[in-house]
């Protein structure tokens, strides 16, 4: 059986929004390196060198990207992930909220993270986004859609020779283009200071495959990216989306008439 996979025009149409950002300003997330001095590095000197280079072409390339993301067991979602080149992104994820009944974006601009609904011909809203975390802060785990973090967090740590991590060239995944990197951390008794697998870039840095603890990302179509990308729609108070299911209504049993007594 084939995974089922959301219509990929809708996807496409998350897209178009992409010419519609151009003036404001916007920042970035990056993660801050650790002060204490990381175990040494191994794996291949010329591998690291590598991926240092794409990751700080990525840092440099705007682009909007359609991807499919498979999670095994038959789930497949769209991800579109739009980076500006003032290093602002967005990342729409169908079915990414209310245990996959409704599609969500992560938008970084300079004022902070913030969860935006997202209008389609099946649920046309009005979007509006909600803040989860101030400029440079991580999104709350409860938040986190995790595929995020493969567009921008960890290039600063691909970049950084002294973060505790192991990177092996490797053959590339199927389908995949550009050239493919194992990335391992060699930090065993820390978190692991990024999402360990396999990362695959073209020459300008574009993020063209990736294969982690939570799926396998591949790229379906690239165009340019715009100066900035902005919220698409007004910042409103209350809580964000559940990424988890709502839990079911119950309806309030009615207790049985009781006829009088003869």
């Amino acid at each position: 059986m084939r995974p089922r996979l959301m219509p990929l025009s809708a996807a496409v149409l998350l897209m178009t929004a992409v010419g519609a950002c151009s003036d404001a300003a916007g920042g970035t997330t990056t993660p801050t390196p650790s002060a204490s001095a990381p175990p040494a590095a191994t794996g291949t000197p010329d591998a690291r060198a590598a991926l240092a280079g794409r990751a700080a072409a990525a840092m440099d390339k705007a682009y909007a990207a359609l991807y499919t993301l498979d999670q095994g067991g038959g789930k497949v979602r769209n991800v579109v992930a739009t980076v500006g080149a003032d290093g602002t992104w967005k990342v729409d994820v169908g079915g990414g909220a209310l245990g996959g009944t409704a599609d969500v974006s992560l938008v970084s601009i300079s004022t902070g993270v913030y969860q935006c609904t997202i209008s389609s011909a099946t649920n046309p809203i009005t979007p509006t986004c909600v803040k989860l975390a101030d400029a440079g802060k991580r999104v709350p785990k409860e938040y986190d859609l995790e595929v995020q973090r493969l567009f921008r967090q960890w290039l600063s740590v691909f970049t950084d020779r002294q973060a505790a991590i192991a990177v092996t060239e490797v053959q590339p995944l199927a389908g995949a283009k550009g050239d493919c990197f194992s990335v391992d951390s060699t930090a065993a008794s820390l978190a692991d200071p990024v999402d360990i697998g396999i990362y695959c870039y073209s020459t300008d840095g574009v993020l063209t495959a990736a294969r982690v603890g939570f799926g396998v990302l591949k790229v379906v179509s690239e165009s340019t990216g715009p100066a900035t990308v902005q919220l698409p729609g007004a910042v409103v108070a209350g809580p964000p989306m559940s990424l988890d299911a709502p839990p079911p209504v119950t309806q309030p049993v009615t207790p049985p008439s009781l006829a009088p007594s003869a």
